[in-house]
């Protein structure tokens, strides 16, 4: 489902005008073959980006759960969030309708459970394993969510 239900209601009342969201980065990983952690990426419908799974919290759902609720939505993957490894605004956006948006968004670090991998729901052409140390194709941004996750311990980053 590409746009919540509760923000389509929302933007009937306020229009374009900036909502500020909560949203969820699911950094699913597991082991690879050659001992080099493999991360969940998808490629997404709407403008061919590859990325990990990324959602909108719904109201009264906790942030972890909503992790995990994207992932087996978008790439019909079990996973278990493990650590909040990030915390921070997003700059403001504008889509392509003109609505604009900022999110609070919260990186977590999951593990994998079990599935293979598909675009299960629409809002992605692919979903693929792809190795933490290959990741030169995403965007900067992305990159960085993932590394953190990654490699950032126990304890969340919190930007200043």
């Amino acid at each position: 489902m590409p746009t919540p239900e509760f923000i389509l209601a929302l933007r009937e009342k306020v229009g374009t005008d900036m909502l500020w969201l909560s949203g969820v980065t699911a950094v699913v990983l597991r082991p690879g073959a050659d001992g080099v952690d493999e991360v969940l990426l998808v490629r997404r419908a709407d403008n061919g980006r590859l990325t990990p799974v990324t959602g909108i919290v719904d109201p009264g759902e906790e942030p972890a759960v909503a992790a995990v609720r994207e992932v087996l939505e978008e790439a019909d993957v079990v996973a278990e969030a493990e650590v909040l490894s990030w915390v921070r605004a997003t700059p403001p956006m504008v889509y392509d309708n003109g609505d604009r948006a900022q999110y609070l968004d919260l990186v977590f670090r999951c593990r994998y459970v079990t599935g293979e991998p598909h675009p299960a729901d629409g809002e992605n052409s692919e979903a693929l394993w792809r190795r933490v140390d290959d990741l030169g194709d995403l965007d900067d941004d992305m990159r960085s969510r993932i590394l953190q996750a990654a490699t950032g311990g126990e304890v969340a980053r919190f930007e200043r």
